[in-house]
């Protein structure tokens, strides 16, 4: 399994249910693929046929409609797609909701006929690898997907660090997760009798403050360039990014703001309890193994 835009589903195989577009990218990686059309009702009943289970990646429209079928074709569990925070912290039908919100009240509605969870994983360790999360098939919206569109960008060495909160205190913190863990927590999850609400996973919590320091440490060198930030100055920015319509960088923006708001940070996660054996991978160790030791530490 790995991350993916789709859904994976539960039968007695994994399918991934995609669209004509994303097709291509997992022809290499050994699943088995139905594609669909997301506008069609006809393609996807066709694609839920005797499917117990949807894990859902794909948000928006797509993830209705996804939603409609399921619920039509009488499927026993739902998954909507994966926030990176708790959904109570989250703006519904904010600038980085993508309907996830919505799906979630669909999901709500339809509760006497199937049975809903939502995954929380934090931020994703990937928005930090070479080549962001677009490099792993992930994030394909404009100031979300790219190198560095996230706090830093670890090759160029610059940063824009949203490490203080309204009180200018810089305890702000995120929870990270790797996507490989992501996978394991859920196909845990699959086994599960029944599904809370939410099932909220951590690889690791950490002040955004320290994450930086981090990975300055590990790339061996200084920041090149630093802006620190609490919530008023982003909001600052992000009035500027509006006015000029940039929208990738009215994305990366509202993305900062909702770290420095605490969005991303929690503390219970009960995978994590419930299934001890999954050992997270560290964000230093995984760091390490995208960008390599520098030579001064060799």
């Amino acid at each position: 399994m790995s991350v993916s835009s789709g859904a994976w589903t539960q039968a007695s195989v994994f399918d991934i249910i995609t669209d004509y577009t994303q097709a291509k990218a997992h022809l290499n990686q050994h699943y088995q693929i139905v594609v669909v059309d997301y506008s069609g009702p006809q393609s996807l009943h066709f694609a839920l046929r005797g499917i117990d289970t949807v894990i859902s990646t794909v948000t928006g429209p797509n993830q209705l409609e996804l939603i409609r079928a399921a619920v039509s074709m009488r499927v026993r569990r739902f998954a909507s797609a994966e926030f990176e925070g708790l959904p109570s912290l989250q703006v519904p039908n904010g600038p980085l909701d993508r309907g996830r919100c919505l799906a979630r009240q669909w999901l709500a509605s339809y509760s006497q006929h199937i049975e809903t969870t939502t995954f929380i994983c934090g931020i994703l360790y990937e928005r930090f690898q070479p080549n962001g999360l677009r490099h792993a098939g992930i994030g394909a919206i404009p100031g979300l997907g790219n190198e560095g569109d996230y706090i830093m960008n670890c090759r160029t060495m610059t940063a824009q660090v949203p490490a203080y909160n309204a009180n200018d205190v810089s305890n702000v913190s995120i929870c990270m997760t790797a996507a490989q863990d992501v996978a394991k927590f859920v196909t845990k999850a699959l086994d599960m009798p029944q599904w809370p609400p939410v099932l909220v996973m951590c690889g690791q919590r950490i002040a955004v403050k320290d994450l930086v320091l981090r990975v300055q440490e590990l790339r061996g060198h200084d920041f090149n360039e630093v802006e620190w930030h609490n919530p008023a100055s982003l909001r600052s920015a992000l009035e500027l990014a509006t006015a000029r319509q940039d929208g990738a960088t009215m994305i990366r923006l509202h993305s900062l703001l909702a770290t420095a708001e605490g969005r991303f940070d929690y503390t219970q996660t009960n995978l994590n309890q419930m299934f001890p054996d999954v050992q997270t991978v560290s964000f230093q160790a995984w760091f390490l193994g995208k960008w390599g030791i520098p030579p001064t530490q060799r």
